[in-house]
């Protein structure tokens, strides 16, 4: 069972800690990345940078531009939104609030999960599989989309872009939350679609599995994964054929 949101956290968890008894926990440990890989989550996106790009004059985007700004957190996408509007990437800082408080009221509004997602999860923990989230975006935001799909209880833990000083391509990210959630790279592959996530996986000396269908920035057959899926399905008999096994 998934560790629940608790009161009295420190800020940077932002409503989610590990409970304490995680850290006894043996089990194979799924970390999978959010955006591109769990859900299709660039219209929510979109709709929040346009709003922000309205209010400050400037132009909208097209979808096609904005998934080409995912995956480098939050502080990116707004800097690439502002520049690509026309506008100095230099208001980014500035901007960057407005940005965070309009997605985090709307961020399960268009976005969905990918097919199959909550059923292979599911699945998943059913044959004991540890899964947790590794992302760029920030925490809080992370937990508003999971929470607004419906995805938070399959998950024993999360760490946002902000939750710790480094984040994907740095393999510190992927390495503090196994070491959290008391895994190692032994027991422990990493789910993603794009070269951050490979780039720390690789560096964390994990498994990679990638998905076809995200939002990756180069071809992601040239970011030697161990398995390539086309459909988030196909990820338990992937992991048979890996051996990796709960």
């Amino acid at each position: 069972m998934a560790a629940m949101p608790r009161a009295g956290c420190r800020p940077r968890c932002a409503g989610w800690c590990v409970k304490t008894h995680y850290r006894q926990m043996s089990g194979f440990l799924l970390i999978f990345d959010l955006d591109g890989t769990l859900v299709d989550s660039v219209s929510d996106l979109r709709a929040a940078a346009n709003q922000m790009l309205r209010e400050r004059g400037r132009k909208p985007l097209t979808l096609t531009q904005v998934k080409q700004m995912v995956g480098d957190g939050a502080p990116a996408l707004v800097a690439r939104a502002l520049a690509a509007s026309g506008a100095d990437s230099s208001e980014a800082a500035r901007a960057l609030p407005r940005f965070l408080a309009i997605y985090e009221a709307n961020a399960a509004q268009l976005s969905q999960p990918y097919p199959g997602v909550p059923e292979t999860l599911t699945e998943l923990r059913r044959r004991g599989f540890r899964t947790a989230i590794c992302t760029n975006k920030p925490q809080r935001a992370t937990i508003a989309v999971l929470q607004g799909l419906g995805l938070l209880p399959l998950f024993d833990g999360i760490a946002g872009g902000d939750r710790f000083a480094v984040r994907k391509p740095d393999p510190g990210h992927l390495l503090k939350l196994m070491s959290e959630l008391g895994a190692s790279p032994a027991v422990s592959a990493m789910i993603g679609d794009n070269e951050n996530d490979a780039a720390a996986a690789r560096a964390a000396a994990v498994p990679l599995v990638l998905m076809r269908y995200g939002y990756a920035r180069v071809d992601p057959a040239s970011l030697a994964a161990d398995a390539l899926l086309d459909r988030f399905a196909e990820l338990p008999s992937a992991l048979d054929r890996l051996g990796l096994t709960p």
